[in-house]
């Protein structure tokens, strides 16, 4: 099986409910995605979605991954998309660095090689080790009452998880968090994640202040030093986020006991494949894992639930479902959500019957 052809489409994805807030200012009004459609010469195609979220939350941009695509896509012509190894090395080879842009490309030639192969890709992932994943939501930056009542919607509707966003002005973010946890039924999971906002300085006067909150604590600072000499104190457990970037940061993690827990991004570390050796690896390290990503609708929500769900539960914390983030649709079906779980499609591959004519005409073709 060889590739045959490749696609790229441009989609703006706005979000369901207004502007996306965090730290330091940061705002968002949308997903801006880059959807890569890979066929072979036998007649089957995979799609992968990546979605940055703005230019100021990962290294990555939008207009960077739609730059960079035509720039690999010519490459990968005439290459077998079941050598996943491969095909990586040679990205690797011809475009240096800029994993977020081989994500999306990655992701197809996962999703081709199930369809191929006519298996769920959760089956090429490991296998699936429950049927459902438990979701949390987020309670964005806003205002005591706004928090209050977002949180108590989220918790209406039957999510027990919240991801509450902190890393602005501490004795704000005190009254924020200490707000919203009253607000809720006692026994509601929740994460502070400052999305490395603050310096120690702040992260400390932060945990000392709100140490009669039961929550994990997500992504304090920027550097892993920062973030130990934080962890150092805190006697809450802590998930890194900003700081996996790759096999070698998570193991520094590892050695230096930086975290009881990890989020993976695909986009982040360059796709699916590096995603699961990541996962694969900090699972037998002893971490809890979350599968997710910077952004997108159904296609990277399924790819995000494959990868859940080939997660050992006991060491599964949560997942998100990214498509009912946004307003428009990309496939004729999506990841199943009841209540506050979410599945994998049926079907091989991704399982997303993705509609073409939802996407508009591809920016980018060969082959």
């Amino acid at each position: 099986m060889k590739i045959k052809s490749i696609k790229a489409y441009h989609v703006v994805q706005p979000f369901v409910d207004g502007p996306y807030r965090m730290s330091k200012g940061r705002v968002a009004d949308c997903f801006d995605a880059v959807i890569v459609a890979i066929a072979s010469d036998n007649g089957v195609t995979g799609w992968g979605e990546m979605a940055p979220l703005g230019n100021f939350y990962s290294a990555a941009f939008p207009a960077g991954a739609r730059a960079g695509v035509p720039e690999i896509a010519p490459h990968l012509i005439g290459q077998d998309p079941r050598g996943f190894a491969g095909i990586g090395r040679l990205m690797d080879t011809v475009f240096k660095g800029h994993p977020y842009i081989k994500s999306a490309l990655d992701m197809a030639c996962w999703d081709l090689a199930a369809r191929a192969a006519d298996v769920p890709l959760v089956t090429m992932l490991g296998g699936r080790e429950s049927d459902m994943a438990e979701t949390y939501r987020v309670v964005t930056h806003g205002t005591l009452d706004q928090m209050a009542a977002l949180a108590k919607r989220i918790i209406a509707e039957g999510c027990r998880r919240l991801q509450v966003k902190v890393g602005g002005n501490v004795h704000d973010d005190i009254e924020r968090v200490t707000t919203v946890a009253a607000a809720v039924p006692k026994g509601t999971v929740i994460f502070c994640d400052a999305n490395a906002g603050w310096t120690p300085y702040q992260a400390r006067q932060f945990a000392d202040a709100t140490r009669g909150i039961d929550y994990t604590f997500e992504q304090p600072c920027t550097t892993l030093d920062e973030n130990m000499s934080v962890r150092r104190m805190l006697d809450k457990p802590m998930v890194l986020d900003e700081s996996v970037t790759s096999l070698g940061e998570m193991l520094e993690i590892y050695r230096r006991g930086a975290a009881d827990g990890l989020t993976l991004k695909i986009s982040r570390l360059g796709g699916v494949t590096q995603t699961r050796l990541i996962r694969d690896v900090a699972v037998d390290l002893g971490f809890m894992i979350t599968v997710e990503d910077t952004g997108g609708a159904e296609i990277d929500t399924a790819a995000m639930a494959h990868l859940s769900l080939s997660t050992p539960a006991e060491r599964r914390l949560h997942a998100i479902a990214f498509h009912e983030w946004v307003t428009v649709r990309t496939a004729r079906n999506a990841p199943p959500v009841t209540g506050s779980h979410m599945g994998v499609p049926d079907g091989p591959g991704l399982g997303i019957d993705v509609d073409p004519g939802l996407l508009g005409q591809p920016f980018f073709e060969i082959g």
